[in-house]
């Protein structure tokens, strides 16, 4: 694989990862109502979904997906479920009430299964890879080193993309320090999280 042919895979997955869909949405959701850090932990299981799908498209595991489509079934709908969940507890939390330090650990557990959750949840991403990747580079001829720098490139781009747009979310809030706002802020991030978990439970 030449250097150019990765750049100008790097140019694609930009283009890509600027779009806004549901990762965008769950990590500005996490980044209003849990921070910059809890934000960053749903980015890094975003990605780490991605490059699962990534690995399966490269090695032509594409018919094995096909062929335990239910496994990616049952995650898509408990992923549903978990984030209508969550987004029902962040719609009626009192702001007042919280207290970080006590749920810290499961807030990042949780932020990591949403952000992998979207990926997983979502089994067409693979098929993707599948028919994009080809257009920059022949699958059959990459070596161990092209799959890590294509996998880097994956991660690099799409996290870093997904972070800026977390701490702009984060800087944003900062703004909005009343006891409304906060309520505001919750109840839109709690609508946004029931939404992404609509749609990926009747997704086709």
């Amino acid at each position: 694989m030449s250097l150019t042919s990765l750049l100008i895979f790097s140019g694609a997955m930009l283009l890509l990862a600027i779009t806004p869909g549901p990762g965008f949405f769950a990590t500005i959701a996490r980044a209003l109502t849990s921070g910059m850090k809890e934000s960053a932990i749903v980015v890094f299981g975003i990605v780490i979904g991605d490059i699962i799908f990534l690995l399966f498209a490269i090695y032509g595991l594409s018919a094995v997906a096909e062929k335990i489509h239910w496994l990616f079934l049952l995650i898509k709908y408990f992923g549903a479920a978990y984030l209508i969940y969550l987004g029902w507890r962040l719609w009626s939390s009192d702001p007042n009430i919280v207290e970080i330090e006590s749920t810290k650990e499961i807030s990042q557990r949780t932020s990591f299964f949403t952000g992998l959750f979207i990926t997983l949840g979502n089994p067409k991403v693979i098929f993707f890879y599948v028919a994009f990747l080809p257009t920059f580079m022949n699958l059959e001829k990459l070596s161990g080193v092209d799959v890590l720098a294509i996998s880097s490139v994956v991660a690099i781009v799409l996290g870093s993309t997904l972070l800026f747009y977390g701490y702009t979310a984060v800087r944003a809030k900062k703004a909005l320090n009343s006891k409304h706002s906060q309520k505001t802020l919750n109840r839109i991030s709690g609508a946004t999280m029931i939404g992404i978990g609509t749609v990926l439970a009747v997704k086709a």
